[in-house]
């Protein structure tokens, strides 16, 4: 079967080139968290170490083992590592049974021939949000389900804001917001804060006003990509964004944002809870696009994936494993677990909204949203992704000007790619 054939192709695929500093290739490992298990187990990785076993999510884990009648035994590493150590379980014929898996990341493992697709599993992904499934699909094969996905949005203060006389509703567009960043700060408040640190957290953040200018992630240096960039330095250079934007991390973003200073923050779902106790009142309104309209989003969120196994009779469990997490009552109970993550299906989405109405503002926000791996790049987007955060982080800081910064970009990702 397919299957079989894909599993010996993992190791040949080129993992040295897959596997990050500090892991090597082809070779054996004595890590705790294999994916052997018995008959009676199946193991099961994810990249929450912050959800220990007691925890609402582990509960949520082990309710779908016992629903397909077995044990599951999670295993929990940060994101990189978890795909590391997906990868090297793929080498050694001890990949788990189910991984949820960042969703960048499902392409670079499917690359390998290392996952199922879901039509061998029997899923047919037709009802998930086409705009959520394209980070997992490779060559036209669906390799994953996402069980939900968090994006991005702009959290406001509204006392800054009524101090300043701006209404929230009248930011519609990047002229719009500019002229509520100025009024905002001739009042001796902050403007805007959000995440330019030169990492992936920085692209993610960056992404919503480079779609929105409608630029493309495989032409860094066109004119659409450069007004992007160009806005966001001229909000730095204007005193609109604080110089610790440069540095700034989503959390440290959070941090500065909470201190009602600001009247805007770029932060996402996972943030939802954390506003509603904030010391002053907040609202959210859409990433605007350069022209008007909401600016696609990327997705943030895991996709649940089954690597191969050399044992067919396993899949029978896996599927109802897998089943057990994506049904829409599924959906929604993963999102109220983690209290951000928005279902990828219109029934999942109608459920979540019934039960709170007040994240309609989320869910408009992921239909707009758009995969990282998409632009066509799949297994490209890591080195594309890095060109664009050092674009950016050149430029902020003032070593190039956005020009030179993005021409130097597009040259690095075909260079790295090619």
């Amino acid at each position: 079967m397919t299957r079989h054939l894909n599993s010996r192709r993992a190791c040949v695929a080129g993992l040295t080139t897959l596997l990050l500093a500090g892991t090597a290739a082809c070779s054996s490992s004595d890590d705790a968290g294999s994916g052997t298990a018995s008959d009676s187990t199946y193991t099961w990785w994810d990249p929450y170490p912050q959800h220990n076993d007691s925890s609402a999510w582990a509960q949520r884990v082990q309710a779908c083992g016992d629903e397909a009648g077995v044990a599951i035994e999670r295993t929990a590493y940060d994101t990189t590592q978890l795909t590391n150590q997906a990868l090297l379980a793929a080498q050694e014929g001890t990949s788990p049974d189910v991984i949820l898996l960042d969703n960048p990341a499902v392409s670079t493992l499917a690359d390998t021939g290392m996952l199922t697709t879901m039509d061998e599993l029997g899923f047919d992904p037709a009802g998930i949000e086409e705009n959520l499934l394209d980070a997992g699909v490779v060559d036209g094969e669906a390799y994953g389900i996402p069980i939900g996905a968090n994006t991005l949005a702009l959290y406001y203060n509204k006392g800054v804001l009524d101090a300043a006389g701006v209404d929230p509703a009248s930011i519609t567009d990047w002229d719009s917001l500019t002229a509520a960043l100025q009024a905002v700060t001739a009042t001796g408040a902050g403007g805007i804060t959000f995440a330019g640190i030169g990492t992936e957290e920085g692209s993610f953040q960056f992404l919503p006003w480079f779609w929105g200018a409608g630029a493309d992630l495989r032409d860094l240096d066109s004119p659409e990509a450069l007004a992007a960039l160009q806005l966001w330095k001229g909000w730095l250079d204007a005193g609109y964004a604080p110089n610790s934007v440069i540095n700034n991390s989503q959390n440290t973003v959070w941090e500065e944002f909470l201190t009602g200073n600001f009247a805007f923050a770029e932060n996402g779902t996972w943030q939802v809870n954390s506003a509603a106790e904030a010391d002053f009142e907040t609202g959210i309104i859409q990433l605007p696009a350069q022209d008007g309209g909401a600016a696609p989003a990327p997705t943030g969120g895991e996709f649940i994936v089954a690597p191969v196994q050399d044992d067919d009779a396993r899949y029978e469990t896996t599927t109802q494993i897998v089943e057990c997490m994506t049904t829409p009552e599924g959906f929604v109970e993963t999102a109220t677990t983690f209290a951000y993550y928005i279902p990828p299906t219109d029934e999942g989405q109608e459920q979540l909204l019934a039960e709170n109405p007040d994240l309609e503002v989320w869910v408009d926000a992921v239909r707009e949203a758009r995969g990282r791996t998409g632009d066509g790049l799949g297994t490209d987007y890591p080195v594309v992704s890095e060109a664009l955060w050092t674009a950016v982080q050149e430029a902020l800081s003032g070593v190039q000007s956005p020009e030179a910064a993005l021409a130097e970009a597009q040259q690095d990702a075909e260079s790295g790619t090619n």
